[in-house]
């Protein structure tokens, strides 16, 4: 009897990996019935990961979004599942373990069954307590495996890390392929050593399209006993996103595996509901390049989602790199060039910080330190001279265990800067906080929701949420929005990126303070001098004075605000980046000296 593979649509994914927003819950309802009708899927991602967060953005609730998008497939006995980030949860930082207890509950009351968990450093304490408050919440827990390749990320580390899940009570496991670089050949013996192992354990395999691996590694996946495959669909599926379910479907049946059919007529009718959300406004943030495979990253391993924001930060510095190796009596590098040498030097820098897989968050700190470096050694200044403080807590161990040893350069710099490394448990870092954002409700008089959503949803993106409840999020989005139509529908014309400085601005400011660090945008957004948070910003103007850890600005980004910090006791010697400014990730807003 044939091996029966089944299919989940990553709806969800299938958007984060294009762009910048999710569709409106009017979409959701358009198309949910439709992807049931094409009948070739057991199980639909719904939400998670940012979902929650663009929803918000676009000042919409969340919470009527999952509930709405989740009940047809509830109601059609088509699982739905989201993605968790351990400790994180929902968001890039760490979650309280009160606040990571009520989101399943309140996730499963929504009609979500299954939460895929992963922990970016693979480590086990991170998703063993997410599997065990998932199942106080009514939820099946799915472990998932980071999967990179390294010389520490093996087959046997892979399994030997899937039995310590299932045995902590993961009831499936996931090897989620963010990167797509997973070797096909051992994409199978991994999934071959946990069914030999545990034969009774679902094993799901999710692999973005990337560098091009990722459907021969699911042809891999189903020899060695898989039981899904995650697919995408058109017009959102191949370059860094996923493979579509068609070739996918294709493929295995002509291997001799038991596929469901596909309902082309439905399969044509929610291809062309997507392209009609595209056209609505998603498309408006979604970005090109997301299409377009590209082999470059089997060496450095870097996801392909970043590969757009990688670019800019490219861009960013480039003129800055060539003022400083100039000044140095050295050749100039092209763009292109520049490329290589980032990707080489990620592979420079990866093993020396303990190999963490490059998944978000820490592939971007992986990147920033590569870029950093790039430009120390332009300037004849030693490498890692630039750390960023997230980059430090993963270094010292405050968001997990590294998989691999630290190199005794990265230790001997850490004690040089009298930095602690931390060996606990990365959530007792964090207290509980659940009864501060009640008092804050009652406060604000507002209704906690259905199994205490609302409630949920203010613990998990605070400051997303008062913005959406002060109709802030709803007129930024909608200005957002007319700002991006008339982009596209402005003549073409030759100019430059708002915040891309003209090469002679970063020269005469490096000429005249030879010594002074650029404050690079953390994420891309828009530039915020002025915000009403707990430490309010406003604009400096050169001279300013700040101490090292002050906030000098924040960008607002799709997840919330990003604080960019002084990284020394300094002044600021230049500013670039106006009010409202929109920025890419790595550009320069400024230097300080």
């Amino acid at each position: 009897m044939a091996k029966e593979i089944k299919f989940s649509l990553l709806y969800r994914d299938m958007w984060q990996s294009s762009g910048k927003y999710q569709p409106r819950v009017d979409q959701l309802e358009q198309i949910a019935p439709v992807i049931i009708d094409m009948g070739c899927f057991a199980r639909v991602e719904t939400n998670g990961g940012a979902f929650e967060q663009v929803n918000l953005l676009y000042g919409e609730n969340p919470n009527i979004a999952v509930r709405k998008f989740t009940k047809p497939f509830n109601q059609a006995g088509i699982k739905t599942h989201m993605l968790d980030r351990g400790l994180n949860a929902l968001r890039m930082y760490p979650v309280p373990a009160d606040v990571r207890k009520l989101m399943y509950k309140v996730k499963h009351a929504q009609g979500v069954d299954i939460t895929r968990i992963f922990c970016g450093l693979n480590d086990s304490r991170n998703i063993i307590r997410s599997i065990k408050y998932a199942k106080e919440g009514g939820m099946t827990p799915q472990g998932s495996l980071c999967i990179t390749h390294s010389p520490v990320h093996t087959v046997e580390y892979y399994v030997n890390l899937a039995k310590i899940l299932i045995e902590n009570g993961a009831e499936e496991i996931c090897l989620k392929d963010m990167a797509g670089i997973g070797r096909p050949y051992s994409i199978g013996q991994i999934i071959k050593g946990i069914k030999t192992a545990y034969p009774d354990v679902i094993v799901d395999y999710h692999g973005h399209s990337g560098p091009g691996f990722s459907v021969a590694s699911m042809l891999e996946a189903a020899k060695n006993g898989v039981d899904i495959i995650n697919v995408a669909m058109e017009p959102v599926s191949w370059g860094m996103i996923h493979p579509d379910v068609i070739t996918i479907q294709a493929m295995l049946k002509d291997a001799g595996f038991e596929v469901p059919e596909i309902n082309m007529k439905a399969y044509m009718e929610a291809r062309r509901l997507t392209q009609s959300f595209i056209d609505d406004f998603l498309g408006y943030f979604m970005d090109p390049s997301n299409k377009v495979s590209t082999s470059l990253l089997v060496g450095c391993g870097l996801p392909g989602g970043m590969m757009g924001s990688m670019m800019a930060d490219l861009k960013g510095m480039h003129n800055a790199i060539n003022m400083a190796l100039r000044q140095h009596k050295k050749p100039e590098v092209t763009l292109n060039e520049l490329v290589v040498q980032l990707f080489q030097e990620v592979e420079y820098v990866w093993p020396k910080l303990g190999y963490p897989p490059l998944v978000t968050p820490f592939s971007q700190y992986v990147k920033n330190i590569a870029l950093m470096n790039i430009f120390s050694l332009a300037k004849n200044e030693p490498r890692f001279s630039i750390i960023d403080k997230d980059t430090w807590n993963m270094i010292l161990g405050k968001a997990g265990k590294l998989p691999g040893a630290l190199d005794p350069e990265i230790i001997e710099l850490a004690q040089k800067n009298n930095l602690e490394f931390y060996n606990g448990d990365p959530q007792d870092a964090f207290p509980d906080q659940l009864d501060e954002y009640r008092k804050e409700m009652k406060e604000n008089n507002w209704d906690f929701g259905k199994d205490e959503e609302e409630l949920f949803e203010l613990a998990m993106h605070d400051r997303q949420y008062r913005d959406y409840k002060s109709g802030v999020a709803k007129e930024r989005f909608n200005k957002e929005l007319e700002a991006a139509k008339e982009k596209a529908n402005a003549p073409i014309t030759v100019t430059r990126p708002v915040v891309e400085m003209p090469k002679f601005d970063i020269e005469k400011t490096l000429e005249q303070y030879p010594n002074a660090k650029p404050l690079h945008a953390p994420c891309k957004g828009e530039v915020i001098w002025q915000y009403d948070v707990d430490d309010k910003s406003t604009a400096p103007t050169t001279g300013t004075k700040f101490n090292e850890g002050d906030k000098v600005c924040f960008v607002q980004a799709y997840y919330g605000l990003e604080a960019v910090e002084a990284p020394f006791d300094g002044k600021i010697v230049a500013v670039f980046a106006k009010q409202g400014d929109k920025i890419q990730k790595g550009e320069i807003l400024g230097f300080i000296s």
